[in-house]
């Protein structure tokens, strides 16, 4: 069982919860999510399901794309409406003029302070674990590139803002970092994911849906082909000795063109997805980095 699911991830339930479910139904013990959603938010949540479980690290590196509905006024120790009012200041004042000032200067490269309420790990243990006991650590600051950051609708304290990011883009922070910037005081009230990479909402399958197709025997057709994650990338045709080379883990030499990719993907004469190569620093010798022995 090899291939990715897009799931519509209903409100209230963890990521790792709708990964649950997909292990059961599926009985693939390998499942993997590509980026996770709060339990309060919605939308694409992508899993990887086998041999496909290898391209997890390429799609939480894909750009997404969500709708943030931010409410001015309040802090949070989550920076999101679920967690425990802190601070609480009078947003009144505050202009749709001013957002829409503050709202360029955060596009590009930025440098983002995760949430203590997020799930990276502080000395092998997780943030929230430690926030949950009242402890709060000092986090590295991390960089991140907004693309685009576009003001949907203004109904002060609320407005809702559609955002496109690199992947492990924190919108919660995003939400604080904005109500700092306007001197209020901002969190996160609501989140809708509408992209991960090329896999949209509109295509996104609810849970409910997913077990009825498990149920039927019809499971086959909500799965994409692994290489659907890596589709906007190169692609190489290999010839039968370079195929069995791949698949024993050793490099094969290839002609590049100047301005080639660091990555590509490779398929056999047949058409079937082989492996993902990397080359070396001359464009020489691509190396595999990942190979999948079986994808159908």
């Amino acid at each position: 069982m090899n291939g990715i699911l897009n799931v519509l991830k209903p409100p209230g339930k963890t990521s790792f919860q709708v990964v649950s479910l997909i292990r059961k139904l599926s009985g693939e013990r390998r499942v993997g999510h590509a980026g996770t959603l709060d339990p309060q938010a919605t939308g694409v949540l992508l899993l990887c399901l086998g041999q496909a479980t290898k391209v997890v690290q390429f799609l939480s590196e894909a750009t997404k794309v969500y709708h943030a509905e931010i409410e001015l006024g309040i802090i949070t120790d989550t920076w999101d409406s679920s967690g425990r009012v802190i601070q609480r200041e009078e947003p009144s004042s505050v202009s749709k003029a001013q957002l829409e000032k503050v709202l360029p200067s955060l596009l590009g490269t930025i440098e983002q302070t995760p949430p203590m309420y997020s799930a990276i790990r502080y000395k092998g243990r997780r943030l929230y674990e430690l926030a949950r006991q009242g402890i709060e650590v000092e986090r590295k600051r991390r960089e991140v590139h907004l693309f685009r950051l576009e003001l949907l609708e203004w109904q002060p304290p609320l407005f809702t803002i559609e955002v496109e990011c690199s992947g492990g883009t924190y919108i919660r922070s995003l939400a604080y970092d904005i109500g700092q910037s306007l001197g209020c005081g901002a969190c996160l009230k609501e989140l809708v994911r509408l992209k991960c990479g090329s896999f949209s909402l509109e295509e996104a399958i609810d849970p409910s849906s997913i077990e009825e197709a498990f149920h039927y025997g019809y499971w086959q057709s909500l799965l994409y082909p692994v290489d659907e994650a890596l589709l906007n990338w190169d692609a190489l045709i290999l010839g039968r000795e370079k195929e069995e080379t791949i698949k024993k883990g050793l490099p094969v030499p290839l002609v590049s063109q100047e301005g080639c990719p660091d990555r590509c993907r490779a398929y056999s004469l047949e058409g079937r997805f082989l492996a993902i190569l990397r080359s070396s620093r001359e464009k020489i010798i691509w190396h595999p980095d990942k190979v999948f022995l079986s994808t159908s």
